[in-house]
């Protein structure tokens, strides 16, 4: 389907998207995806996921500001539709992370960018303030993230759920498929012991601008390649990404399925 607006007007159509801030999160989303095309413009709980997704963000207390980098005019269209802010991206931005960065390229005066994509309806504001904070407590750190504890066996060994060890800090020492640290004797299977010893990544990031502009000249790292999960080619060359804890991972939507479950939830919430 072609995009309801000339891409040129939209691409130069970035005033909407401005303001003056040192926090701001950005939205990527691409209208298609494989396992569930067009998801972000599924609406069966009257609105879509992308506005579900703004909505959750504006909860947030301590950004001052959001914008949705799109790379197709009918998600431009949408998000104008529920009022909020978009700037049209290159349709063909290799990642997420690329579409944020051409939003801080255009924004000079925003320290601090989050990434949070556009298929997490149900993210927490209180997630995104935590991330926030943690770069403006650690000003070392130029990227941080956040992890889960991990409370089952059959998570840990899942290769889907990305693992994460941190050191005593909080920086995270490795990210990984497999199941991390490894418990050679067998000693560490309480599930529900606290603080906990398996820890699941949530893939949403928080930069400092100038490291968020040069993180696209990073070369691909072994690591990353065998892994395939690229904060590890950030690990690879030596910087360092800071790793906060929330106890409770919200679910993005991949699949059919997922977004089943998430209309279920809805409708559950609603008749409440």
């Amino acid at each position: 389907m072609q995009p309801s607006r000339d891409l040129h007007a939209l691409r130069v159509d970035n005033s909407n998207c401005f303001d003056g801030a040192n926090c701001f999160v950005v939205i990527p989303a691409r209208l298609e995806s494989t396992r569930l095309p067009r998801k972000l413009l599924l609406r069966e709980t009257g609105k879509t996921v992308l506005q579900h997704t703004y909505e959750a963000v504006e909860r947030a207390t301590l950004p001052q500001g959001i914008c949705v980098a799109v790379d197709h005019g009918e998600l431009a269209d949408e998000v104008a539709r529920f009022g909020g802010r978009w700037m049209m991206t290159d349709p063909l931005a290799a990642s997420g992370t690329d579409r944020v960065a051409e939003v801080a390229r255009a924004m000079p005066q925003i320290e601090i960018f989050v990434n949070v994509q556009g298929d997490e309806p149900e993210i927490s504001g209180e997630a995104i303030d935590s991330l926030v904070t943690l770069l403006r407590e650690d000003p070392e750190a130029p990227m941080a993230t956040l992890a889960t504890p991990i409370r089952t066996a059959e998570r840990l060994q899942d290769p889907a759920c990305v693992k994460v060890v941190m050191d005593d800090r909080g920086r995270a020492l490795y990210f990984s498929r497999s199941a991390i640290p490894h418990d050679r004797d067998g000693l560490y299977q309480d599930w529900q012991s606290e603080p906990a010893t398996y820890f699941q990544h949530l893939g949403m990031y928080a930069y400092r601008r100038d490291f968020l502009l040069e993180l696209g000249n990073l070369p691909p790292a072994p690591l990353e390649r065998m892994e395939k999960l690229e904060q590890l080619r950030v690990l690879s060359a030596g910087f360092a990404i800071q790793v906060g804890v929330v106890q409770q991972a919200t679910r993005g939507i991949d699949t059919a399925e997922d977004y089943r479950a998430f209309v279920q939830r809805i409708r559950t919430r609603q008749a409440a």
